[in-house]
């Protein structure tokens, strides 16, 4: 009796059907690295691409910070502009004040000096230096209207005497004519010299001429 086993060669068929040719596999695995690395590739497009976004948005803010500090700043500016402007009218307004009451304080002071027999004619104003100019019936009315003014703390000494001459008067006989030159400074502070400008002259008429 011969036997022939049958199942042995269906497995033997099935098992060569199964067999995947070597040409096959090997295109299989170049199929699959390609789709990883197109894969790969991809991702790291997308990355890039989320990357570039993300710096755009950055740089975006901080061109909106830029602009903005440049507003600031512009206004600190502006600020500081106006303050030093500020600054110079307060510092102008206190210069007129002190030379307002500069000439106020000499006349004072001068008035207050004048001896009896004694008469101003002009006063003249030049930076903090006064001529002063007038008459008297003696050198001693003279002496003293100096010796007064060298002792107000609103004056400087020595007080110069520029000119003296004696002229005569039908009225009152001898009467010497005087100039002298007074440097003005106040009290509180040393004497600093403003700029010399326009001067100032003030003219008392003689009454005994």
């Amino acid at each position: 009796m011969i036997r022939i086993n049958l199942l042995a060669v269906e497995r033997e068929r099935s098992t060569r059907r199964l067999a995947i040719p070597v040409a096959h596999r090997v295109t299989l695995g170049a199929s699959l690295i390609i789709l990883v690395t197109l894969l790969g590739m991809g991702w790291w497009y997308w990355a890039l691409h989320q990357e570039s976004a993300r710096l755009d948005a950055d740089i975006t803010a901080a061109e909106r910070e830029t602009q903005a500090l440049r507003s600031v700043l512009a206004q600190v500016q502006t600020f500081e502009t106006r303050r030093a402007q500020l600054q110079q009218r307060v510092s102008l307004i206190e210069q007129l004040r002190r030379g307002q009451s500069g000439p106020v304080h000499a006349i004072d002071e001068v008035s207050k000096a004048i001896p009896d027999r004694l008469w101003l004619t002009e006063i003249v104003q030049k930076g903090d230096e006064f001529s002063i100019a007038g008459l008297t019936t003696s050198l001693s009315g003279l002496s003293d209207f100096v010796a007064n003014l060298e002792a107000s703390p609103w004056f400087r000494r020595p007080i110069d005497i520029i000119d003296s001459q004696v002229e005569a008067n039908q009225k009152a006989g001898e009467i010497f004519k005087f100039s002298i030159r007074a440097g003005f400074e106040t009290p509180e502070a040393p004497a600093s010299a403003p700029a010399a400008g326009t001067p100032t002259v003030a003219r008392v008429e003689d009454a005994g001429t």
